[in-house]
């Protein structure tokens, strides 16, 4: 089968930072690169995991490594060594809601106790079952960091943590971070706002419209993963393996 994702430019990036090389201790992968297609494969075609071509080798090997993976926080990894040159002129912060498909509700408690990601990643909205994807972006609009929550949870919520540790100019956010909350959370990490103010916010501040004209590239960055049905659609029971599955394509986005 014809390689489709990964041109040798962008393998070459990831390699490095993938367990199971010669020079690692343990058992060498097979195929790294391949196993790394079925993946995005898999990510790209939203399929069930039965359905993968025999190409990429047998389903459940394929599934028991990515779980493996998932548990290990290879993938994690993988996107943070990816994601280290960013441009910190601005950061922008938004959310996006990702439906949950019926097949991703109630994993065993098994699952559940050992999943890091599990708490509140799924949870009840006007849609239904559903999850939310926080995401910080560099001025770029290239993913520094995520956060997993329930879709029900307010956006300020987690503009916390989506902001420890990082340091730039501005912070550009919509109107839901419009709050004491964020204000205190952007001024703490050394940043100015860059927030439109609601009606009734009482309180006014300055605020740079034409800076603000940027915060675009974190849409864009959503519009981009969510070509990817796995990511636009959350089959997975487990949070952290949809999180597999998303740090492995903003990986990919960070290598293009």
């Amino acid at each position: 089968m014809d390689r489709q994702e990964l041109s040798d430019a962008v393998w070459e990036r990831m390699a490095p930072h993938l367990p199971g090389k010669a020079t690692d201790p343990g058992r060498t992968g097979r195929d790294n690169r391949l196993f790394v297609e079925a993946i995005l494969w898999l990510a790209r075609s939203g399929a069930h995991w039965r359905v993968l071509p025999k190409e990429f080798g047998r389903w459940h090997t394929v599934y028991q490594r990515f779980n493996r993976w998932c548990r290990s926080g290879v993938w994690e990894n993988l996107f943070k060594a990816l994601s280290d040159d960013a441009d910190f002129e601005y950061i922008l912060v938004d959310s996006t809601i990702v439906r949950a498909h019926q097949h991703s509700a109630c994993p065993k408690k098994s699952d559940r106790s050992e999943d890091r990601f599990e708490a509140h990643a799924l949870g009840r909205s006007k849609g239904g079952l559903s999850t939310k994807v926080h995401a910080a972006t560099d001025a770029l609009g290239n993913p520094v960091r995520f956060i997993l929550t329930g879709g029900e949870r307010n956006d300020i919520t987690q503009i916390e943590p989506l902001l420890q540790g990082l340091k730039a100019g501005h912070v550009l956010a919509d109107k839901g971070y419009d709050g004491q909350r964020a204000m205190d959370a952007i001024a703490a990490s050394g940043a100015k706002p860059v927030v439109p103010r609601r009606t009734i916010t009482a309180k006014w501040r300055s605020f740079d419209a034409t800076i603000y004209k940027d915060r675009n590239l974190i849409e864009r960055f959503f519009s981009k993963i969510k070509h990817f049905r796995r990511i636009a659609t959350r089959y997975d029971k487990l949070a952290r393996n949809y999180a597999g599955f998303l740090n492995l394509v903003a990986a990919l986005k960070c290598c293009l």
